[in-house]
């Protein structure tokens, strides 16, 4: 990832929630001929210094179809990546207020993202799967009144479901996060982006106006 310092976040709370609220992730293997890419539910297991066998920075984890034919032909001996996507928004330099003073501007796109990289193994194991997918419900069901549990549905039907499902996980030896929010112009100009952004339809473009606004905000503390 290109990664310029002040576009780039470390504080690994910040980077946690933005993992969790995404919920998904695009998992890319190589072949030793292509790249495959699938996207998949995904729970990042933060690092813990009892967990020896974790990575650097834990473990991600998720499943995909047992048909998808990833699984099979992934090169395990290559680095997995991982591409966790955060809203974006296209930025118009007529927002900004150095537009009025020298016109030397140009278009550009707002966004977040976080990558993840390391070892990648598959599981085949019908309680690894139980658990995983009783974790990843848990995560999106926790917060909704009348939420859904694994054990609503009849147990032959899960244990059929799982069996159609391959585990996924990727030990993270490397993360990057980022989160290019015009923090290399002027403020003004960052608030011009911000008014513009709030005026415009798509949810990508309300997201990163309030990621902006918190950050001209925390700024002028």
């Amino acid at each position: 990832m290109y990664l310029p310092s002040h576009f780039a976040i470390a504080d690994i709370d910040e980077i946690a929630g933005f993992v969790d609220a995404a919920g998904t992730a695009d998992i890319v293997t190589f072949d030793g001929a292509a790249l495959t890419s699938s996207l998949v539910p995904v729970i990042w297991e933060r690092p813990s210094a009892s967990d020896a066998e974790a990575g650097r920075y834990g473990r991600l984890l998720a499943h995909i179809a047992r048909a998808n034919a990833q699984w099979r032909i992934a090169n395990t001996q290559v680095p997995a990546l991982a591409i966790v996507h955060g809203p974006r928004a296209y930025v118009s330099p007529s927002w900004y207020a150095s537009k009025q003073e020298h016109g030397r501007v140009v278009p550009t796109t707002n966004y977040t993202t976080v990558h993840f990289s390391g070892p990648i193994t598959f599981h085949d194991d019908a309680e690894w799967l139980r658990n995983l997918v009783t974790r990843l419900t848990d995560l999106h069901e926790g917060r909704r009144h009348d939420r859904w549990k694994v054990d609503d549905a009849p147990k032959p039907y899960i244990d059929g479901q799982l069996r159609a499902i391959i585990g996924v996980e990727i030990t993270v030896t490397s993360l990057e996060a980022k989160a290019k929010l015009s923090q290399n112009r002027s403020t003004a100009d960052q608030r011009g982006v911000v008014e513009g952004l709030r005026v415009e339809s798509d949810a990508g473009a309300q997201a990163i106006a309030e990621l902006m606004a918190r950050g001209i905000e925390n700024a002028d503390d």
